[in-house]
């Protein structure tokens, strides 16, 4: 049997060393992962000629360390995993490509019992490292944003286990992470919103959807305040639930607001039919809800008559658009854009119908530049009808942008995909 040639094909990457580390032979799978010929490589020092490290000295050379001790033990060595890229050939474009490699070192004995060579075994696992790399990566990524966002971020396994809870959770709560991830975080719920949060969690847990709720947590000085609270579930490409993704979104003063404001409206509306003292009281009325919308924090504006015509717009709506006159201007006018997204229809409807319309996180598509270029956004609004002599007279438009949200929810479901 030609044994050379039986060595030579062999299919796995091994090289044959002497006991000074000169090559010997290779197989033809060792000469395919490194790019290189018998020729480059036979007979020169393994280390010194044939691979030199770019970085590592001779004598720090990992490789050298468990060849020495294979040689001196007789036994087989095993090499932890190490980067060593190969330089490519000027045909293929030079430079370096990036290699991660795992070996093993078996010494042959001769009759008398002294290494007469050293088989390197060696495996190129790139593809695996570079995957623990991005792995590693994405999860610190996915930890960097969660501890970034304003939201009570948490996540549980498939069986409903929390797994996780950002840092906010500490600093609302002033209870530590170790305490809430066992069952301290029940106790931040308000008793009376328990069972409804136990019902809802349960029905979507069964049904593998998401959850979304309002409820009331305590903080820290023991206050409860209102949050909004979504929940969905991470799936695998056959659809089994790998983990759940939640967020904790504090809607307190909005809440409060939103309340004051529509309170605020009626006894505006109720007052409309009055004599001249109370049409004075109720013109104080209306100036303070200008001030409150013009003052608020999230985006309103108030559309007159049945061609819904800007009357009022606080900063915060006008930054939606910095470049466009909305004041004085029909929708249709300023915002042709909305018109065959439907948002023109919902406007006549309310404005004919009496009924307030409430959505959550539509997607909108508007020129905010004036320059051509639609760009989305994702709003929570509501279109509440304002009477005058118990007639609809306009339209109350408050609205609060959670493009980020979306935005973030989406990158954790493409997270948990990959």
């Amino acid at each position: 049997m030609d044994y050379k040639k039986f060595f030579s094909h062999i299919p796995a990457a091994m090289v044959v060393l002497s006991p000074d580390y000169k090559i010997l032979a290779a197989t033809e799978a060792y000469l395919q992962i490194t790019m290189r010929t018998r020729a480059q490589i036979l007979g020169k020092h393994f280390l010194l000629e044939a691979f030199p490290d770019k970085e590592l000295s001779y004598e720090e050379n990992p490789v050298r360390v468990s060849l020495d001790k294979a040689l001196q033990s007789k036994k087989v060595e095993y090499l932890d995993v190490i980067r060593y890229d190969l330089p490519k050939p000027e045909s293929a474009g030079g430079g370096y490509d990036v290699r991660y490699w795992e070996a093993s070192h078996t010494p042959v004995l001769d009759e008398e019992g002294n290494v007469e060579f050293l088989i390197q075994h060696t495996s190129d696992v790139t593809e695996r490292e570079l995957a623990k790399l991005a792995l590693s990566e994405s999860e610190e990524k996915f930890r960097f944003m969660a501890e970034a966002m304003p939201q009570l971020i948490f996540t549980t396994d498939a069986t409903g286990k929390l797994t996780y809870l950002n840092k906010r959770w500490e600093s609302f709560t002033g209870i530590p992470i170790e305490e809430l991830l066992k069952d301290g975080w029940q106790d931040v719920i308000h008793p009376e919103d328990m069972p409804i949060v136990a019902a809802k969690w349960e029905e979507s847990f069964e049904k593998g959807t998401d959850m979304q709720l309002e409820l009331r947590k305590r903080d820290k000085d023991g206050v409860y305040r209102w949050h909004l609270c979504r929940t969905l579930p991470m799936k695998d490409e056959k659809g089994n639930i790998l983990m759940w993704v939640g967020s904790s979104t504090d809607i307190h003063d909005t809440r409060i607001m939103v309340q004051e404001l529509l309170e605020a409206n009626e006894q505006m509306s109720a007052l409309s039919d009055q004599v001249q003292v109370a049409y004075m009281k109720a013109e104080n009325e209306r100036k303070k809800l200008e001030r409150l919308i013009m003052q608020a924090p999230a985006m309103f504006c108030i559309l007159k008559g049945p061609e819904h015509r800007f009357e009022l717009v606080n900063t915060q709506y006008q930054q939606l658009f910095p470049k466009r006159q909305l004041q004085g201007l029909t929708v249709v006018e300023a915002l042709p854009e909305v018109i065959e997204q439907g948002f023109v229809q919902l406007l006549d409807n309310v404005y004919s119908t009496g009924k307030e319309f409430i959505a959550e996180e539509v997607l909108i598509r508007l020129d905010r530049q004036d320059n051509g270029q639609l760009q989305d956004v994702y709003l929570n609004f509501i279109y509440q009808p304002l009477y005058e002599a118990e007639q609809v007279a306009g339209i109350l438009v408050f609205a609060y942008d959670v493009t980020q949200q979306v935005l973030f929810r989406m990158k954790l479901q493409q997270l948990g995909q990959a």
